[in-house]
């Protein structure tokens, strides 16, 4: 049992350092950036969606 857990884990070590292929630092970078820019639109979208319908309620209830 011992032994076939020290196998695996040698294995998924080997498969991480050897197979793996690591983005560069400049695609690495590129892409957080990416990942940033499309956080804040999604972020703007919800905040725009959240003040329509909380308009919309307001006026609602002041019927």
């Amino acid at each position: 049992m011992k032994l076939k857990l020290l196998t695996n884990i040698q294995e998924a070590y080997d498969e991480l350092r050897y197979k793996t292929s690591w983005p560069s630092k400049a695609q690495l970078v590129k892409s957080a950036i990416i990942v940033m820019i499309a956080s804040a639109i999604i972020a703007l979208i919800i905040l725009v969606m959240d003040q329509v319908v909380d308009r919309f309620m307001h006026f609602l209830y002041s019927l």
